[in-house]
């Protein structure tokens, strides 16, 4: 039992998931402390995209998601959102999605490089890619990009999964008023 506790605590202790990190700064007794080790992190995620090192990217974005639900900027992690959600993989999909609808909003100008992105990943023959371009969408769209990828989501109102389906009518509902005057969700 020993052996595997320790071996746990190897594996979760490393640098690269972001364990060390959060307790660094929740073990921080002053604000000055926090920002420092803030300040440190910030540095070594910087160095690691200047470095483009792919195998860490998900968990430095990861980490910059943290950062940034407490109060620190972040901007400079927001073309690392693209470059996850531009992956062939499902897991860094997930993580740059996850980024984009936490660091973006419907008002920055990166938005429009996503766009190809989604339309890919709406047109993707995994239910679970769909599920999460869709909830970005719901959740970071704009009025251009709905009227843009508005043919991709009405074909999937007839995709095979009831999921995909419900996603579908709860973006339609939330974007009524943007396409009330365009040609698409004829048929709800």
């Amino acid at each position: 039992m020993d052996f595997i506790s320790y071996g746990l605590k190897a594996f979760f202790s490393t640098r690269p998931y972001g364990w060390d990190m959060i307790r660094a700064i929740r073990s921080c007794k002053i604000a000055a402390e926090e920002r420092a080790v803030v300040r440190k992190e910030c540095a070594a995620i910087r160095a690691a995209i200047s470095e483009n090192d792919q195998d860490y990217r998900h968990r430095n974005l990861a980490k910059l998601m943290f950062i940034h639900m407490l109060g620190y900027p972040t901007h400079f992690g927001q073309m690392e959102c693209l470059k996850l959600i531009a992956s062939s993989g499902f897991p860094e999909k997930r993580i740059g999605y996850l980024g984009l609808m936490l660091l973006l909003d419907e008002r920055q100008e990166v938005l429009m490089l996503v766009t190809n992105s989604l339309k890919q990943d709406l047109n993707h023959s995994n239910q679970y890619i769909i599920g999460l371009a869709l909830c970005a969408l719901g959740n970071i769209c704009s009025a251009e990009m709905a009227r843009d990828l508005a043919p991709e989501v009405e074909r999937l109102l007839q995709f095979r999964d009831p999921n995909i389906r419900k996603k579908v009518s709860v973006f339609y509902s939330l974007f009524k008023g943007l396409l009330a005057t365009d040609f698409c969700f004829n048929e709800i």
